[in-house]
């Protein structure tokens, strides 16, 4: 059972942290207390282990939009519920992006966080979802919609919300500021105060909050135990990266944000002991890796530096950068593992692979995403120089070729990617425009103007149904092709996400790395060509046990000679392990 004063005293510490050089209108032990309360923490609830794992090698999350199929009559949560159930058996978790009223961003622009957008469904449906599989939403905590009601507030400077966004002035040394936007920083906003000028990260239907007030922390662990009422169990920190603001330096990372981070973990864990903190912050690797804190602070944190080293192993055929990375990643320590993804609804981030991937490397990825038919977004540097920021593309069109160009080998390089990702420590996600092969949806990308648009693809379900009923489509064959992976994966112990993982030094053109179970029992060696020729692998460099029967779990075939020379055909991979 939990010490509710013993809880006390530590929200005291970290309310101390945060609000350290911040004139309260309220004590620290009185809003620690209000904290306690709001989140409903009773003495009878779960003492949370800081160490504990609350995932296994069972857990596959699935990335996707509420609406990301429809059919007319029926409500899109109910759809996508109904898709899950017919196609999807071996995954067990799903990311619904933002499901709320919303104005732009598709959905990160948030108009109400309390109701669920009628286009989608209800707060039924949402529970009906997850009461069958663990459920990721997102807090976006960093900014919400103009149009909400706590800005027309602002705006009025009355009631709720007139007092919780950020401002500053145009005179404000603002230089450092670090963002991924263009567009101006500050929104110039008639308010019955006068001329205030809002903070936006993002773009001016985005307005940040002012975490300064302590009345936002409430209004957002509030959200938070209405979230886990409804049976969320994974928190999607959005943007969080963002959401301390200190006039004069670069407004991000900062660390009133950590603290705030860790502060939100303690309430959550406290509240429900196996629900689960994610940051998504996409930047360099080494600001990335901080987000762990010491196990106290998200519990995971996006990979996001796999997708563009990943996509540039196998456009060029060398997997150097990649094994130099993986080499210097930290294992994650227990409470605490990596989430892992190769596409999500936003695009490829290059910021992730700055010093790890070399200029000349990033220019000829993004020359040859470009030739694929992608879209490349921009940011503003620190010197004031536009810089390429995303890559906006399909994985199934990023991966159509080389920088020889396209070829015949693109589902074959697709499958390849997954069977990577799938292998890799970690928890893995999965969009479902990777799970059913869509392509770029340049129809979507004319009428928004949106680059992110080109992989938003909005399927109709009885087409579908149809395309998936078919063996021959790209559609049938890579979801046939991943579901089978993910089945294989999930009957795993040494996929666990925090079993052993070493990186194998096999060259360049073979990727190779080795999972053990945590009672040691299974090893798994994950072993990728990722060329397009066919490669040797000698398996005599494995140092594979001769008293032991192994197998290629892929393949389901056992290897008759432990010291023979396997012959990998182009971007095939093989699990050998120990364990059928």
């Amino acid at each position: 059972m939990a010490d509710i004063s013993a809880l006390k005293q530590k929200l005291i510490q970290q309310l101390g942290c945060i609000y350290q050089d911040i004139t309260l209108d309220v004590s620290v032990d009185d809003l620690a207390e209000q904290l306690i309360n709001t989140m409903n923490i009773s003495v009878d609830c779960d003492e949370p282990h800081p160490y504990a794992n609350h995932w296994s090698q069972h857990d596959v999350i699935m990335i996707t939009y509420g609406d990301s199929i429809i059919q007319e009559g029926q409500k899109p949560l109910s759809i996508l519920a109904e898709f899950m159930d017919n196609y999807l058996e071996c995954i067990n978790g799903v990311h619904i992006l933002p499901f709320f009223p919303y104005s732009s961003d598709d959905g990160f622009a948030v108009i109400d966080y309390s109701s669920v957008n009628d286009a989608l469904g209800d707060w039924s449906d949402i529970e009906l979802i997850a009461n069958k599989r663990r459920l990721m939403s997102d807090l976006v905590i960093n900014h919400c919609s103009s149009r909400s009601a706590w800005f027309q507030n602002f705006i009025k400077g009355e009631g709720l919300g007139h007092d919780y966004f950020f401002t500053a002035k145009p005179e404000d040394d603002l230089s450092a500021v670090v963002r991924p936007r263009t567009s101006d920083l500050l929104r110039p906003t008639d308010t019955a105060k006068g001329l205030q000028h809002v903070w936006c990260t993002f773009s001016h239907d985005q307005v940040d909050f002012d975490f300064r007030n302590p009345q936002v922390l409430l209004e957002f662990v509030k959200i938070i135990r209405q979230y886990l009422d409804a049976g969320v169990n994974i928190f999607r920190l959005d943007a969080v990266a963002f959401l301390w603001k200190i006039v004069g330096t670069k407004s991000i990372n900062l660390v009133q944000t950590h603290e705030v981070i860790r502060l939100l973990r303690t309430l959550i864990e406290h509240a429900q002991h196996n629900a689960v903190v994610i940051t998504e912050t996409n930047i360099p690797n080494t600001q990335n890796l901080t987000y762990f804190g010491n196990a106290n602070e998200a519990h995971c944190i996006y990979n996001f530096s796999l997708p563009p080293l990943l996509i540039n192993t196998l456009i060029t055929g060398s997997c150097l950068y990649l094994k130099r990375w993986q080499m210097s990643m930290p294992p994650a320590q227990d409470g605490t593992t990596y989430f892992n993804f190769i596409a999500s609804h936003d695009g490829v981030g290059l910021r992730p692979a700055e010093g790890l991937l070399d200029e000349d490397e990033i220019n000829t990825l993004v020359e040859t995403m470009v030739s694929f038919g992608g879209k490349i977004s921009s940011r503003t540097s620190e010197e004031g120089e536009q810089k390429p920021y995303e890559m906006n593309i399909a994985l199934i069109d990023a991966l159509q070729g080389t920088v020889k160009g396209k070829d015949e080998f693109g589902l074959a390089r697709f499958s390849c990617a997954h069977a990577i990702m799938l292998g890799l420590e970690g928890i893995p996600g999965i969009y479902i425009h990777s799970l059913l092969g869509t392509g770029n949806d340049y129809e979507k990308l004319a009428n928004t103007s949106h680059n992110r648009a080109i992989n938003r693809h909005r399927w109709d379900y009885g087409e579908l149904s149809r395309l998936l009923a078919d063996d021959n489509n790209q559609h049938s064959k890579v979801l046939a092709s991943l579901t089978k992976l993910i089945s294989i994966r999930t009957r795993q112990r040494a996929f666990n996400p925090n079993a052993t993982q070493f990186t194998l030094h096999l060259g360049l053109q073979l990727f190779g790395f080795w999972r053990q179970s945590r009672d040691r029992r299974q090893s798994i060696f994950c072993i990728s060509n990722i060329t397009d020729q066919v490669m040797e692998l000698p398996l005599a460099e494995l140092n594979l046990i001769g008293t032991e029967t192994w197998f290629d779990l892929i393949d389901g075939e056992v290897i008759a000679d432990i010291n023979a020379v396997m012959l990998l055909e182009p971007y095939q991979t093989v699990w050998i392990s120990n364990v059928a």
